[in-house]
């Protein structure tokens, strides 16, 4: 589980929640149910518009990977593909098939196998790249919705706003209700700030993140596969493959 996503969303929302009781406010007062079906109703609506029901339905399962990613580390990854690339020196490719019921990885796996069955470095390079651009794809979609939410629940906000406005002075028939109704109106354009703010668009850019660390320990598996399938030495498939790690902390697992 991914911690600083509970931790965020769960602060942000006691945040809120502090800032009503320390201000002497009720949790009753800010609750109303036609703004909640406004905001939240009209940007899952906006989202259906805008992408087909397949896609948008995926979004339920693409958000449990921002509390449940699991991206392997990068250097587990590349401890791997060394290990690998030392078999396949010392004992050549076909020894590399006996190795992949230990990988839990499917990608370096993928590789593997086709490296183990000989095919054509050009081949294997356009498989496993179609793959990645595959993979990358589905996460964009997943992303996209939540970005598509994140700016339409906004402007349901303030059309909240509006028809709560429209509807008080409709009926001005008792001032000292005024008060009351505009602050049940000015509820939507809170709750579509919040529903932008604390969940839609946080939600997409932690997904945006997910997407690219998972993007970039496959074109390290990649790179990894494909230098084993043409013979170098593991030493130097290291050394490439640790430019991927940032400096600091390259140096700071050297000095481990």
């Amino acid at each position: 589980m991914d911690i600083a996503s509970v931790v965020g969303t769960i602060v942000a929302f006691a945040l809120i929640g502090g800032s009503i009781i320390i201000g002497g406010g009720t949790f009753m007062a800010f609750w109303d149910a036609p703004s909640v079906m406004v905001v939240f109703g009209g940007a899952i609506a906006a989202a259906l518009i805008c992408f087909p029901l397949p896609n948008f339905l995926g979004v339920f399962s693409v958000s449990m990977k921002v509390f449940f990613w699991k991206v392997e580390p990068i250097k587990d990854v590349i401890t791997q593909i060394v290990s690998l690339a030392e078999v396949a020196r010392r004992d050549g490719l076909l020894a590399l098939e006996s190795k992949v019921a230990e990988v839990e990885n499917p990608f370096i796996v993928l590789g593997v196998q086709m490296a183990v069955d000989g095919t054509r470095p050009e081949v294997m390079e356009d498989i496993l790249r179609t793959e990645l651009d595959a993979v990358a794809t589905r996460h964009r979609d997943g992303k996209a919705v939540f970005d598509c939410m994140g700016r339409f629940a906004p402007a349901f906000g303030m059309i909240g706003t509006l028809m709560g406005l429209v509807i008080m002075l409709g009926d001005m028939s008792d001032p000292s209700k005024i008060g009351a109704g505009m602050a049940v109106a000015l509820l939507t354009t809170m709750y579509g700030a919040i529903a932008s703010n604390v969940v839609f668009l946080p939600f997409a850019e932690k997904l945006g993140f997910t997407n690219r660390q998972e993007l970039l320990m496959m074109e390290i598996v990649i790179r990894g596969i494909m230098a084993i399938q043409s013979g170098e030495n593991p030493r130097i498939i290291e050394q490439k493959l640790n430019t991927f790690i940032p400096p600091k902390q390259r140096a700071s697992e050297e000095a481990a």
